[in-house]
């Protein structure tokens, strides 16, 4: 049995989550999700505790599992909580603002780089070295904080470029002058 799989979701107060066609629809005070449920796993409810099992043991049914498991379970905290990342750029003249929804990066470039975020992400820059990526979906909100971070990825010798917050990076050491 999935060890993630076999694990009980509990519906917080003010979800709501019903099935059609195979579809599992969350709603929520933030918003509505949609999750696939693939043929083979089934899904029932007791006492807002909603609980995945499957019909047999092929491998393509242990696979998602667990999958749809995790889905769901980021589905029903996603549009009761929200999910959030934080991005911190690190170096000198390096620094973010806002342009309407978009995010204007000043990363060493000769140009300006304009980040759009995806439908049901919001991006806001709270200081001119802090980004705040925040949506219901963890996919999308992983993917545009992604996206941001890939443009100046942080580099080992100086530790400049943008990050993630509590992101450790590992420093090397440089080549020195005279070594003999």
């Amino acid at each position: 049995m999935s060890r993630v799989g076999k694990k009980a979701i509990v519906i917080p107060e003010g979800v709501t989550v019903t099935l059609e066609n195979s579809i599992i629809n969350v709603k929520g005070k933030l918003g509505e999700l949609n999750v696939g449920l693939p043929s083979g796993i089934n899904y029932t409810v007791d006492n807002n505790v909603i609980s995945l099992t499957r019909d047999s043991d092929l491998k393509v049914l242990r696979e998602n599992h667990g999958t749809t498991r995790a889905l769901l379970a980021n589905a029903i905290k996603g549009v009761s909580e929200g999910f959030k990342k934080v991005l911190e750029i690190v170096g000198i003249g390096y620094r973010c603002s806002m342009r309407g929804e978009n995010l204007v990066l000043n990363i060493g470039y000769s140009h300006e780089i304009v980040i759009t975020p995806l439908p049901g992400v919001k991006i806001s820059a709270v200081s001119a070295t802090e980004i705040h990526v925040e949506g219901i979906s963890k996919e999308d909100v992983g993917q545009v904080a992604a996206l941001i971070r890939e443009k100046r990825k942080p580099e080992p010798y100086g530790g400049k470029g943008i990050k993630y917050k509590g992101e450790f990076i590992l420093r090397k050491e440089g080549k020195r002058a005279g070594k003999k």
